[in-house]
């Protein structure tokens, strides 16, 4: 069975554009379709793309897990843990590598969900 062309009626509303604007109208459909993707990137997560971001930064999977738990106790795994950590690591004047450590160890969780308070995870 072949397929009908219809190319030419399909385009006809791209006829008229020039190069600059058919750039344009191809990103923004790029867009639309990326879109859906980005925010479902930000509003799910589990424990093991969160352990992945963490050993990404440099921590070891025996620190990535307890800050992962510990995350998740503290309902905070929507933020990133990564996030977490950074975050932390600014609030207190200590290095991302000391900041995760400490929370490995189960130190200053609440400094940590102290500063995503009244804030939407994203």
């Amino acid at each position: 069975m072949k397929r009908a062309d219809d190319f030419e009626s399909r385009r006809e509303h791209l006829r008229k554009m020039s190069d600059e604007e058919l750039k344009n109208y191809f990103w923004q459909l790029a867009q639309q379709v990326v879109d859906p993707l980005l925010e479902y990137g930000r509003t799910h997560t589990t424990p093991s793309i969160e352990r992945s971001v963490l050993l990404r930064m440099g921590f070891s999977s025996l620190e990535a897990k307890p800050m992962v738990d510990q995350a998740i106790e503290h309902d905070l795994i929507g933020h990133g843990v990564g996030n977490v950590v950074y975050r932390l690591s600014k609030a207190e004047n200590m290095s991302i590598r000391d900041a995760g450590a400490a929370l490995a160890e189960g130190k200053l969780w609440d400094r940590a969900a102290g500063l995503f308070e009244g804030g939407v995870k994203a």
